[in-house]
């Protein structure tokens, strides 16, 4: 049975194409979630106004891919000691979150998140809120495999 995964970790372009290569992974959609207004709109979201962060929702395999794999992904793929930004962009609409679907998420994110701050890897405080999964709101079709449709791996120099 597939499961049900979202991340925030700022712009969502670059985070769905690390998502989509990553092994047992059937899907990643952009969007937002965590927000109050409902059926939000890119132009809204950038405003910082409306609560919602860029996220990645990800379809798994959880006999392909574990949920703590899946958050090894994430840690890599960003900078979570960035309190609601990354790199150039800034807004709560950046911050780094996971947005728990159960129980066992949460606790294997809180987990994960103790260890990676113990692991002395960055020398300041991991900022990534966990958060509880709530409404997805898929986002615009043209959002949607960005990259991949300009031919564009990341959107790293």
């Amino acid at each position: 049975m597939l499961k049900q995964a979202t991340f925030g970790a700022g712009c969502f372009w670059g985070v769905e194409v690390t998502f989509r290569n990553t092994k047992g992974v059937k899907d990643a959609l952009v969007g937002y979630m965590g927000g109050h207004v409902d059926n939000p709109t890119y132009e809204q979201v950038c405003t910082d106004r409306t609560g919602h962060a860029e996220v990645v929702h990800v379809t798994y395999d959880p006999e392909e891919v574990s949920f703590e794999t899946l958050l090894d992904v994430f840690w890599n793929a960003h900078d979570p000691t960035q309190m609601n930004r990354q790199g150039p962009d800034v807004g709560t609409q950046y911050r780094s979150a996971i947005f728990v679907h159960d129980d066992e998420q949460r606790q294997i994110a809180e987990r994960s998140k103790a260890a990676l701050q113990e692991s002395g890897k960055h020398s300041k405080p991991i900022a990534t809120t966990i958060e509880e999964a709530k409404t997805f709101w898929r986002g615009e079709e043209y959002h949607q495999r960005y990259l991949e449709k300009r031919g564009l791996a990341s959107c790293h120099i």
